[in-house]
């Protein structure tokens, strides 16, 4: 069984910030690559950003610059900073991770149960 929990989010007002956390746990051998993605009201779920397990990072266009991932190997964490957040980047947020349940196993994608950011003009 694996988990994962999201937490962070909130209402707040344009180029205000919130920092989002999604903790992993349960029975996890490794995480490969973690990151978050987001489906606003009427819309497809989009990528936002993503991290390696070596750090390399990918964002979105539309959040280049104001977003920021992070993530603690040893806490099986990952975090997403967000700086002047603008009316559009209101969504559901969703944390995903590749986990490797054993060694050698498949690594198998997980979401979190999605966290509401709502940011007022």
């Amino acid at each position: 069984q694996v988990q994962l929990v999201e937490s962070g989010g909130g209402l707040v007002q344009a180029g205000g910030s919130l920092r989002l956390s999604c903790a992993a746990s349960g029975s996890i051998f490794s995480i490969n690559a973690m990151g978050w993605y987001r489906q606003a009201s009427g819309k497809q779920r989009e990528l936002v950003t993503t991290i390696t397990s070596g750090g390399s990072t990918n964002y979105a266009d539309s959040v280049k610059g104001r977003f920021t991932i992070s993530r603690d190997n040893a806490k099986n964490t990952v975090y997403l900073q967000m700086n002047s957040l603008e009316p559009e980047d209101t969504a559901v947020y969703y944390c995903n991770a590749d986990i490797r349940r054993r060694f050698a196993g498949p690594p198998i994608g997980y979401w979190g149960q999605g966290t509401q950011v709502t940011v007022s003009s």
